[in-house]
């Protein structure tokens, strides 16, 4: 994975295959940002109008390439968008300053080694370079003759210097530690919903978990077919009992010995979902196997909190299935006893996700964590509502729902506060069971919301995000974004530990 290194070198004295410089969209063209000064004055202060004769105009993500001025070590600049010039003494955001270096990072592909000269004024400058960079040049390639993250033949971004930064300053250095911890977590569950269905079943996907949980003292407890069949557990049982590859309950256990807080994350995990007896049409089944990213989000933001070594208990609960169609496979029409004890009518079982996610969150309840955020590629209905890019949010508390919507705007995720209508309740009225796992058709993702809240324990503040949008990128890449799995919902749960851990959340 990429390297990241502070430097104070002057950007003409860097040995580097290229000198990334910001450049902004102003009201008569393209204008150089902050911190490439230096660039811009071994061009004799026209840096600005070369770019704009080549094309370019300081828009969001463009990459233009130049020669770089005489004297310069380097042999190539790279001057990328940043987007509009900001306000009078306002400065760039740090969303625009991680989508700028990640654009350039995946630009740089093949590259050795890269000195970034963007908008660094402090340590939260330089971690959103960081985590830009690092996730830009993110690639998955493990299946293609060139390995090893190589890219179209070329391997990604090797080392990423940031100028400006200060490598013997404290803060600066935790800014770059944390940026290394969440985006190495969010690549691996990058890495985990692009690999494909046959290599990635709940048994693999739980191995994958307990070694990590190993190497970074996260207590890993697996329960298999036996044990699920043991405890009642009747959603997980009855979504992976098609496949020939059992289901899995993982859970993840963080502690901090000057813990005051109790965070429990829950993700669905289906690793391939055909849809079962319900079975999906052509044309909807080929990117199922990214029906375990809320799952793979859990686990890499579980992970990431004890990497930073955060002040506060954070419990992450994977339910894992594969939902393929079998004799043995679970039927519309069947009831299901789940393991709150409440029968459930399976009314479609292409509905699957809320099955899983209701044994996990009454198991997650009982320990009496002091707020549950479920993470899911649920609905499609919520693509229809919001787009790719942006994941519903729904809450049984408005504020708590208010602080996540806040916190993934802090971190660069789109979301959205959705509601959960009362009225829509009566649509998963049973003749058979104490709730149908459908309702009414117009509004379903918030219909699957409802059925979540069924199952979370009495006076526990609870969220649900429907990443269904913007977990897997099926369009072009953008700024940081890949094609393919983005580990949407990390660093949003990560945000909310951290702001758990200061006091600053519930």
């Amino acid at each position: 994975m990429t390297a990241l290194t502070l430097s104070t070198a002057a950007a003409s004295g860097l040995r580097a295959d290229a000198i990334v410089v910001g450049v902004a969209k102003g009201p008569r063209g393209p204008v150089v940002a902050p911190g490439a000064e230096a660039v811009d004055k071994a061009y004799d202060g026209g840096l600005a109008g070369i770019l704009e004769t080549l094309g370019a105009s300081g828009a969001e993500g463009e990459v233009t390439k130049l020669p770089a001025p005489s004297g310069f070590k380097a042999p190539v600049v790279v001057a990328v968008g940043l987007g509009a010039v900001p306000e009078k003494d306002d400065t760039y955001s740090a969303e625009a300053l991680r989508r700028a270096a990640g654009a350039a990072a995946r630009a740089l592909a093949g590259a050795k080694k890269a000195a970034f000269a963007l908008p660094i004024g402090d340590p939260a400058d330089a971690g959103a370079v960081a985590e830009g960079a690092r996730l830009g040049a993110y690639a998955f390639d493990a299946y293609k003759e060139t390995g090893n993250g190589a890219k179209n033949g070329k391997g990604p971004l090797g080392e990423v210097a940031l100028i400006g930064g200060k490598p013997r300053d404290a803060a600066y250095k935790a800014a770059i530690a944390r940026a290394t911890a969440v985006t190495e977590e969010l690549n691996r569950a990058r890495d985990l919903v692009n690999t494909p269905p046959n290599d990635l079943n709940p048994e693999s996907f739980a191995a994958v978990v307990t070694a990590a949980g190993k190497e970074h003292g996260v207590k890993v407890q697996v329960l298999d077919v036996k044990a699920l069949e043991k405890g009642g557990y009747g959603g997980i049982l009855g979504v992976g009992k098609g496949s020939v590859a059992g289901p899995r309950l993982v859970k993840l256990s963080y502690t901090s010995a000057k813990a005051t807080k109790h965070l429990a994350f829950v993700g669905k995990g289906i690793t391939y979902d055909s849809g079962g007896i319900s079975l999906k049409p052509a044309g909807h089944n080929e990117t199922m196997k990214c029906d375990m990213s809320g799952a793979a989000a859990v686990f890499a933001a579980v992970v990431a909190a004890a990497r930073l070594g955060l002040e506060v208990n954070v419990t992450g609960w994977l339910a894992l299935a594969e939902n393929m169609p079998s004799g043995s496979a679970t039927r519309p029409g069947d009831v299901l006893r789940m393991y709150s004890g409440k029968t459930v009518e399976v009314l479609n079982t292409d509905a699957e996700g809320r099955l899983v996610l209701a044994d996990a969150l009454w198991k997650a309840s009982e320990e009496k964590p002091d707020a549950i955020i479920d993470v899911a590629t649920l609905t499609g209905a919520m693509v229809l509502a919001l787009g790719n890019r942006t994941f519903g949010v729904m809450a049984n508390d408005d504020a708590f729902r208010a602080s996540i919507v806040e916190a993934a705007e802090e971190v660069g995720e789109e979301s959205w506060p959705m509601p959960l209508p009362e009225h829509l309740r009566k649509g998963m009225d049973s003749p058979t069971a104490d709730i149908a796992n459908m309702g009414e058709r117009m509004g379903g993702g918030l219909v699957a919301g409802l059925f979540l809240r069924e199952f979370v324990g009495e006076g526990i503040t609870w969220a649900h995000l429907d990443i269904a949008g913007p977990a897997f990128n099926e369009s072009g890449p953008f700024g940081y974004t890949p094609k393919g799995g983005t580990g949407s919902a990390v660093r949003t749960l990560v945000r909310l530990a951290e702001l758990t851990a200061a006091g600053d959340l519930g």
